[in-house]
């Protein structure tokens, strides 16, 4: 990811400024990176819209989704518009710190030193190619945690206790979860303020979401703990596939309260971009995945957005 480099009107598109204005403010017409985005937001001074901090859970108990795809792009674009973000990976197959463009195996410690040892978060945290972008990585350490957590006392709130201080650092934490149901997105759900649920146009992927809205069911019942927000994303979708549009219509009929309208489309670009270490804006900004999730985020900002005037108003 240190190879990304951006030109003048991408710079200006993400600021909402000109090139004109990128190219005055940083003296120079090309060689820009992405250590040139928070110069350039203090120049220009342009600021972020404000939030409150949350925690955005990316999980499915459904695997093939496509999920670390959206999840490390979607923290990777959080901090292109100048949001301090902390992206955790639970997968001990470490596919999302390869998508921030680290390895997973070159690390000695992750989340299961958090979580078992209590190793304080900061410890295991690292920094990525992106300013504002920092990542607890994850390798094959992480494949015996469940069974590490299984004794001990509190295990369920483990990820909360240790992000208690900590997360106030960061506008958002993004978690990305490995397809399974056990102890490690047991704590995961009872860390999170949003759930973010991407789901493929197919019929399969009902089973997952039955799973998982009753395992959130459980938690308010059994745990008092309610998610303030729920949004589920289809994922590389196919307008041509009959199957896709009728699985897409079955998702607004049963799941319209949590169904984001935007789709992200089909596209190969995102299978291109996590063999270069690289979330797909770093890759290619103006291929359709990119801008799919660029609205997708910009859904999900808007309705975190109403729901929070909508309460300040009750």
């Amino acid at each position: 990811m240190e190879n990304v480099r951006y030109s003048a009107k991408r710079l200006a598109e993400i600021l909402g400024a000109t090139p004109k204005q990128v190219e005055g403010a940083l003296g120079r017409k090309d060689g820009f990176g992405p250590d040139d985005l928070p110069v350039l937001r203090e120049k220009l001074r342009r600021a972020p819209e404000p939030y409150p901090a949350r925690v955005q859970l990316f999980l499915n108990f459904k695997g093939g989704t496509g999920k670390t795809s959206l999840s490390s792009s979607y923290a990777y674009r959080l901090a292109e518009r100048g949001y301090r973000v902390l992206m955790i990976d639970l997968d001990s197959q470490g596919h999302a710190t390869k998508c921030l463009g680290k390895e997973g195996g070159s690390f000695d410690r992750t989340l299961h030193d958090v979580l078992i040892r209590k190793v304080p978060l900061e410890e295991v945290t690292v920094k990525t190619g992106m300013p504002n972008l920092s990542l607890v990585p994850a390798n094959l350490a992480m494949s015996t945690i469940d069974l590490a957590l299984m004794p001990l006392a509190g295990r369920e709130f483990r990820l909360r206790n240790a992000l208690q201080g900590f997360a106030a650092r960061y506008d958002f934490v993004v978690l990305d979860a490995p397809p399974s149901f056990g102890l490690l997105n047991l704590n995961a759900l009872m860390a999170a303020s949003d759930l973010v649920i991407p789901v493929l146009a197919d019929f399969l992927s009902y089973d997952g979401l039955r799973l998982l809205f009753e395992t959130i069911q459980g938690l308010e019942e059994d745990c008092s703990h309610q998610l303030e927000n729920i949004f589920i994303v289809v994922n590389a979708f196919n307008q041509t596939f009959k199957i896709a549009r009728e699985a897409l219509d079955a998702l607004k009929t049963h799941y319209s309260d949590y169904l984001l309208d935007t789709v992200v489309r089909q596209c190969t670009k995102f299978a291109q971009a996590s063999s270069e270490g690289c979330p797909i804006f770093g890759y290619d900004a103006d291929s359709k995945g990119a801008n799919d999730i660029d609205a997708v985020q910009e859904e999900i900002l808007g309705r975190i957005r109403r729901a929070a005037k909508a309460a300040a108003g009750a």
